[in-house]
Order: C-alpha cells, then structure tokens, then sequence
C-alpha cells in the first residue's frame, strides 16, 4: 500500500469520515451516571454497526456484569501476524455544563490557535471516542483498497472512564479469541502537530475515598465551635500533611520501590520539546509547582504523585449557614511509576492516613479503581513499526515519551495475554480531555487514519 493511495482515500471520505464521529459524538455514553445505561447500549450497538460496515467477518455486542465489551475480528489468513486493536466508547461526565462553549453531545468545528484546520468540540471527541474510530477507519481503508496485509481484531469495551471493572473478567474469558500478537491502543498523545511521539510509559493509579467523621450530628457553629473537632477542619490538616516543603510524599514506604532512573535516562526524557512559557499561558498559570530538583517534564512522567481530586463536607448551597459539619469527605488519587505495586500503595495510604487522624475524629478509607504503571521497549519490532509510520507521514521520527496518564488495562493485557501494546495517540494534552470543551483536531484525526494502515503494513514486513 503507497502512502499516496492512502492519502487520496481519505480525501476523497473526509466529509464522511468527519460526519461519521459527529454522530457518535452525539450520544451522551456516560460510563458514570446510571441513567445513560440506554445510551451507553446504543453506542455499543453504533460501534458494532460500525464496525462490520468497515469490512469485519463478524462483530459482536458482549455482556459484561457491567456495560458490554464490542468485539470484531478480520481474519485474513491464519499465518500472517494479528493486530489486536484497543479503545473504548464511554466518555466522562460532562460537568460542569456552565462552562462549555457548546453543548458537550453537540459537537461542533472551530478553530483554534493550536488546530488552524478546526477542532471538534465534544465530550469523547479525543477521548476516546475519535482516536478509538480512527482504527475502524483505518481498517475500512484496508478493506476497500484490498491492502490490509495482517489479520486485526478489535476490543472496544465501555467501562474505561470509571476503572474497566469488568473488563479483566471478561479478557480471562476470551483469551482464546483474544489471541494475537501486538495490542494497538490509541488513547495518548503526542507532543505537537509537528512533535510527533510515542508514548513508552504510563503511570499506574491508585484512587481512594476519605470520610472523617466528627460528632453525630453536624452542630450550631457558635454553641459547639472550637470546643469540638471540625472534620472538614481535620480533613484539610491531614491531606496538607502528607507532602513536605519539597513537595515530596511523606506516607512511610511511598517510595521504596520507585524505580529511579540514571542521569543518562532523564536528560533522554528532557530532550522532548518543552516551552516553560507557553505551558504557563495555555494554563493560565503564574508559576509551575511540584517535586524539587525534578523538571516538568520528569514530575509528569516518572515520578509519582498524591492529588485531591475532590473535597466536601458541611453547607455549600447559597446563602450563609454557620453549621459544624458532621463529616468531610475527599477523593485522592496517586499515580504510580514502576515498580510501585497499586494494592501495595492503597495498604500503605490506608494505614497512614489512619494513623494521622486525631483522635477527635474516626476515618473511614475505601480503596477505588487502580492500575499498574507499564514501560515499553522501542526496540521491539511493533514499535519500530509505529515509529517508521509516524516518519512517513510526519516526516520525522517520533521521539519517545512518558505519558502521565493511566491505562490500567495495558498491565491486564500483559498479565492475562501476555501481549504488550504500542501507545500510538494522535492527541494533544492540551485538548481539554476530562474538561469542558474537550477536543479533537481534525488534523489529528486524519492524520491517524492515515498513519495507522502504515503501521500494519510496517508490522507484516517486520514480522
């Protein structure tokens, strides 16, 4: 298959293609909030139609216990390797709806300063509604050129966005038709539209729940006020107490299987592309702040992290209520690097967080969702597949890179498959993913569905 075959297809589908996401987009498959599970079954239903109009055998909608796996498969020829194609068709809650230029789930073109071509403005345009159906456009290309040179299964599951609780279950049942040789996953970035990159590592999560529990009842802040404990008061004083001056995790043991990298390793990592400047200004932002005697770029990548990612407890309508509040109440996230194990860091957390607590106050600590952080090789035969297709069609090679994100399942499919998996993202990170006004340049877009097909065709040679 030449380049120039692929480049003319897709200019003359591009309209299509584009409208093609924009009704996906459209249905609001929000994994979190129950009363979207018909909207959630639609779109599983809309990949799976999808999917077999692109060239499939066959496509199927498989339960879970929870939102349904859908999966796909073209097998061409049992010899030749198999491409095991990742994503997932659920997006994030869109709050809050206030500050959305637009409606979430209708999307719409616009320009921006870092996407000239115009982006599409949706919740799960990037993520990862419109990177997941570049491989399905993809693979049509193959199919109606007759160019795909290796057989490719697809994996699209729903649950992502609140854990893929039911996904492990689920790849244990099908390992059989699971079985290929590389996982393709497009849900990461790349550096800048004409950075191109792969990401070769990801960071594991660990997601906890806080509750601080004071007195039995919330109570009348002038009778009760400094005689007994405020939990939210307590809650604030515990979660400060566990980063020091240095912005370092002060939980014992936190750091005890970090795996460090050399001097040589982290000025690699440093070589990417990095404007202090125009960071700071696309996030509005006076300075950075985080770990002392690491770069952005190293704080983002290889060294773990402790965040609140949500904090409440007592009165919060409008209006003044002077009240002393029963419970407070935090979520907390870690991401982990290797080889930090996410059950060993929840124990750890736990016990910590317990043992801080004044005695004023009783703590309740629920473990969420977790994953494992994962490095990949550049020197396997996938990647330097992946890495001559972003030459062709960027014109330069792509530079290696440490995602700060989490995919769980990357350390799943390991385990369970014994596959590894090529991070082949087309995003930006500054594409509002999990924000309001999240979005996908059409750019990035295209220029996925034209790079993918060269990376079977580079695979198939390879392998």
């Amino acid at each position: 298959m030449e380049h120039q075959q692929i480049k003319e297809y897709i200019e003359a589908n591009k309209q299509r293609f584009l409208d093609e996401l924009i009704a996906l987009l459209r249905i609001p498959s929000i994994s979190a909030k129950p009363e979207h599970a018909p909207d959630m079954q639609r779109m599983a239903e809309a990949v799976k139609e999808k999917l077999i109009a692109a060239g499939a055998d066959k496509a199927e909608v498989c339960p879970t216990k929870g939102y349904p796996v859908v999966y796909a498969e073209k097998i061409i020829d049992a010899k030749l390797p198999t491409v095991l194609v990742y994503g997932h068709y659920d997006v994030q809650p869109a709050d809050p709806l206030n500050l959305w230029d637009s409606p979430p789930f209708e999307p719409v073109i616009k320009k921006t300063a870092l996407h000239p071509d115009g982006a599409i403005f949706a919740r799960g345009s990037c993520d990862d509604k419109g990177q997941a159906y570049m491989h399905i456009k993809a693979f049509e290309l193959m199919m109606k050129t007759n160019t795909l040179p290796c057989n490719v299964k697809f994996m699209i599951e729903g649950e992502e966005e609140v854990g893929s609780a039911n996904l492990g279950a689920w790849v244990v049942e099908n390992k059989q038709r699971l079985k290929a040789d590389i996982i393709l996953i497009s849900d990461t970035s790349i550096i800048a539209n004409n950075t191109p990159s792969i990401d070769v590592g990801l960071r594991g999560l660990a997601y906890m729940e806080v509750e601080v529990t004071g007195p039995n009842r919330d109570l009348h802040s002038g009778v009760y006020g400094g005689a007994v404990a405020n939990p939210i008061n307590v809650l604030c004083k515990m979660i400060a107490s566990m980063h020091d001056e240095n912005n370092h995790i002060t939980i014992p043991g936190f750091y005890d299987e970090v795996l460090a990298l050399n001097q040589a390793e982290r000025a690699d990592l440093n070589k990417a592309p990095f404007d202090m400047e125009a960071y700071k200004k696309d996030l509005n932002i006076g300075d950075v702040q985080g770990e002392t005697s690491y770069t952005t770029l190293e704080r983002t990548g290889i060294r773990p992290t402790l965040d609140v990612n949500g904090i409440w407890g007592g009165y919060t309508g409008d209006g003044a209520k002077t009240v002393l509040p029963s419970k407070a109440f935090a979520k907390i996230s870690m991401r982990l690097v290797p080889n930090q194990n996410s059950h060993k860091i929840s124990d750890l957390f736990t016990a910590h967080f317990k043992n801080i607590a004044p005695k004023s106050v009783q703590v309740k600590v629920t473990p969420h969702h977790g994953g494992e952080p994962v490095v990949v090789a550049t020197t396997s035969t996938a990647y330097q597949a992946a890495a001559q297709a972003m030459q062709t069609t960027y014109g330069k090679n792509p530079i290696p890179t440490r995602g700060g994100g989490s995919i769980p399942i990357v350390a799943l499919f390991k385990k369970e498959l014994g596959l590894d998996s090529i991070l082949f993202g087309f995003g930006l990170d500054s594409d509002a993913l999990h924000s309001p006004n999240e979005h996908y340049g059409v750019f990035n877009y295209l220029k996925g569905i034209e790079t993918i097909p060269l990376f079977y065709k580079n695979y198939a040679a390879k392998h």
